[in-house]
C-alpha cells in the first residue's frame, strides 16, 4: 500500500489527509515509481479550494501534478518519450493525476528521464512550470534579437520564461520587487521594478521598443503596459489575465489556447536544457509528506522566490 494526500472536502489546507491506497501491479503500458519528491503547484491548492467548483461527485480527490523518483516495476510494453522504461531509471512523471504519494503507478507515455544534474526537489518542479513557460515564448514568437518584457520574472514560471527567452538569443526585462532584482539578473535579465511609472521605466533601458511582452501575474498593470509598449497585440502572451481576454492578447491555459501539444512536446528539450546548465529550477524549501497542509499554507503567503517540494 502507499500513502497519498487526499482532498476530503472543498475548503482549506484543513481538509487535506494522507491516506494508504492501493498502487497495484503495473499495466502492459504503465511504470511503478518510488516518489523521491513532488512539486508543488498553485494548481493543487486550486483543485480543491472551491476555484474549479465544488462538485461534490468529485470527491474525495487526490491531488497533485508532478514527481519524480525510481522506477520500481514495468510492464511488458512500457516506453516513454525518451525509450524504454527500466527498473531503476531515475524519472519525472508529469502530468500525473494524484502525485501526492510515495508510491505512483502511471502510464509509461508521461515519464521522462530526470537531470542527474538537478536535486529531486528540483526534478519534482521542472516539467510543468517549464512547459508552460515554453508555451508562452513559443505563443509570443520570442526569437534571436528580440526584446522581451517578462512580467513576474523572479516567480516560478517567469523565472523559466526569463531563461528560455535568453537561450533564445532574446534580451530580457524581467519585472520583480527589488530584493528579487539580483536573482532575475542571475538567470539572465535585466531587473525593473514593477508598480506605478513601470511604462517609462522599461522605455528608459529600452528606447528602441519592446517586440513582445509574456504576463505570469495576470494585473492590469502588466496587461495594460504590455498593450502601450508592444505594437503587435499577438505578441503579448498571458497565462493568468483570464479576465483581460478581449483585449486581443493571447491568454493561454485555462480559459484560453491549453498549448497541450507544444506542452507534451517540450518535455525532453526541458530536460536537455536543464542537463546542460541551461536552465535553472528554483526550490525556496522542501517539506516531509506529512506537512501538506503546511506546505500549502505557506504556498499562499508571501515567501522566498523558487517552488515548493513535498519529500514523502
Amino acid at each position: 500500500m502507499a500513502r497519498a494526500v487526499m482532498a476530503t472536502a472543498y475548503g482549506g489546507p484543513e481538509v487535506l489527509d494522507i491516506v494508504e491506497v492501493d498502487v497495484g501491479e503495473p499495466e502492459a503500458d504503465d511504470v511503478v515509481i518510488d516518489v523521491r519528491a513532488i512539486g508543488v503547484n498553485p494548481a493543487d491548492v486550486k483543485a480543491y479550494s472551491g476555484v474549479w467548483g465544488t462538485d461534490p461527485a468529485q470527491l474525495p480527490k487526490r491531488l497533485g501534478f508532478e514527481a519524480a523518483g525510481v522506477v520500481s516495476a514495468v510492464g511488458a510494453s512500457a516506453v516513454g518519450p525518451a525509450g524504454a522504461v527500466q527498473v531503476g531509471d531515475e524519472v519525472i512523471a508529469w502530468q500525473a493525476r494524484g502525485a501526492y504519494a510515495d508510491q505512483l503507478r502511471v502510464p509509461a507515455t508521461i515519464v521522462v528521464p530526470r537531470p542527474r544534474n538537478l536535486s529531486w526537489a528540483q526534478s519534482a518542479n521542472l516539467l510543468l512550470v517549464g512547459a508552460t513557460a515554453v508555451h508562452t515564448v513559443v505563443a509570443a514568437g520570442v526569437s534571436q534579437g528580440d526584446t522581451v518584457l517578462v512580467h513576474g520574472a523572479a516567480g516560478g514560471v517567469g523565472s523559466m520564461v526569463v531563461q528560455l527567452a535568453v537561450a533564445r538569443g532574446a534580451r530580457v526585462i524581467g519585472t520583480a520587487a527589488p530584493a528579487n532584482h539580483d536573482l532575475v539578473r542571475s538567470l539572465g535579465g535585466e531587473a525593473v521594478t514593477y508598480g506605478d511609472g513601470l511604462a517609462g521605466r522599461v522605455r528608459a533601458l529600452v528606447p528602441g521598443g519592446v517586440d513582445a511582452a509574456i504576463d505570469t501575474v495576470g494585473s492590469d498593470e502588466a496587461v495594460d503596459v504590455s498593450l502601450e509598449l508592444v505594437e503587435d497585440k499577438s505578441r503579448i502572451a498571458s497565462i493568468a489575465a483570464f479576465s483581460r481576454k478581449d483585449s486581443g492578447i493571447k491568454i493561454l491555459g485555462a480559459g484560453g489556447d491549453p498549448g497541450d501539444d507544444i506542452r507534451q512536446a517540450a518535455r525532453l528539450d526541458l530536460v536537455r536544457l536543464a542537463e546542460s546548465g541551461a536552465l535553472r529550477v528554483l526550490v525556496a524549501t522542501t517539506y516531509p509528506l506529512d506537512d501538506v497542509a503546511k506546505a500549502h499554507r505557506d504556498l499562499t503567503q508571501p515567501h522566498p522566490p523558487g517552488k515548493f517540494a513535498l519529500i514523502p
